[in-house]
Formats: C-alpha cells, structure tokens, sequence
C-alpha cells in the first residue's frame, strides 16, 4: 500500500516520512478500517476510513490500474461502512484542482470551502439510507 501511496502522480506526500507503516496499521486494527482492490493477485489500489472521526483517511489506485473503477468501489465500501456504524455524514480532504478533486465530486459528495491547501468533502447518509448512500 505504501508503494501504491509513493507511486501516485497527484496528491504526492511532500515528505513521504510523514505517513507511517504505524499509521497504516492502525487504522487497520485500532482507529478505522481498510480495504485492498487486487488484480491478477496484487494490490492495486486501497481505502481506509476512520471510525472515530467518520472520515476517508485513504484513497489511491496504483497508476497502471486508473479507470477501471477500483477507486468507487473501494469508496463505496468504506462510507457503507461509515454509515453502518452509525454515522450520518462522512468527511475528506484532497488537493484541489486534482483528478481526485473532481472524482469525488462525480460522486455525488459536496465540497466545502477551501482551507489551507486542501479542499474538504463531505456526504451526507441519505434520508433513506440502508447502509449507502444510493437513492432509489
């Protein structure tokens, strides 16, 4: 998953130090959740969301796997997820002006007022909500 982290063409850590093979464990075991999309028997792109602040802590699909949906999928897991749990919106952040900036718009989340160098999004569990946040 690091490797995939390293790897990105957008959103690239400025000091790759700052996201830790601690930080990926725990939001595996203690602070969230994760999710792998594997292709021919690798990763090729991961997800976790953070339960105690109901939010996508990471999102990102190794480059040579792009557009093949991996990304929504992994998404969608992590808010049904979220939401299961009992929350009744979820929360991220992306550099602005990305390929992610403008994907999770496509997805139906808002996006909030820019501050500082990231630009938040947020999705609301819908009204009706089962455990996603799809309409009928």
């Amino acid at each position: 998953m690091s490797a995939i982290r390293l790897s990105v063409r957008e959103n690239v850590l400025s000091d790759p130090s700052r996201v830790t093979l601690q930080m990926y464990e725990d939001y595996l075991e203690r602070d969230g959740r994760g999710w792998v999309a594997e292709v021919e028997g690798r990763v090729a792109a991961f997800c976790y969301a953070d339960r105690h602040r109901a939010s996508i802590w990471a999102l990102f699909v190794d480059p040579g796997h792009e557009g093949l949906g991996l990304g929504k999928a992994l998404l969608a897991l992590a808010v049904s997820w979220l939401f299961e749990l009992g929350h009744q919106r979820v929360t991220l952040g992306t550099t602005p002006g990305t390929r992610a900036d403008r994907f999770y718009a496509a997805q139906g989340w808002t996006r909030m007022p820019q501050e500082g160098a990231e630009v938040g999004y947020v999705l609301a569990r819908a009204a009706s909500s089962t455990g996603t946040n799809s309409r009928p």
